[in-house]
């Protein structure tokens, strides 16, 4: 098996990782997956497609992310194994897909508005 590229994008963040045969080892912008996300709900979010295919110590993945928060980032991660693990074996898609794993979240930032605080607070109003 060679290795696997695909992208996943949540909010502003962007993964790239690169899916190979290997230990289960997870390495994030050349760091390991603890060091990088130390909350446990953050490294869940990166694992779930793996525990779900019980495929957790089958292949060793290496991640470029950039952009977003921490939250953004491990869900754009999340994203891209799954679609990493479609892209092997189409049989996963029937277990990742009722999950919503292989869904790309299109929810962004609203922009701000000139003449107000934030994208809908505005400026208090003075009647008098």
């Amino acid at each position: 098996m060679d290795t696997i590229h695909t992208i996943g994008r949540r909010k502003t963040a962007v993964a790239r990782i690169y899916v190979s045969e290997g230990k289960g080892k997870i390495t994030i912008n050349k760091r390991d997956l603890k060091n990088y996300f130390p909350s446990a709900s953050l490294q869940y979010k990166v694992q779930q497609p793996l525990t779900l295919t019980k495929t957790k110590t089958a292949f060793s993945i290496s991640v470029n992310v950039f952009g977003g928060g921490l939250t953004g980032q491990a869900e754009a991660i999340r994203l891209a194994i799954a679609r990493a693990l479609v892209k092997m074996d189409e049989e996963n898609k029937a277990v990742l897909k009722p999950e919503g794993l292989l869904t790309r979240d299109p929810r962004m930032v609203e922009r701000k508005k000139f003449g107000q605080k934030k994208a809908r607070k505005k400026y208090q109003f003075s009647k008098r």
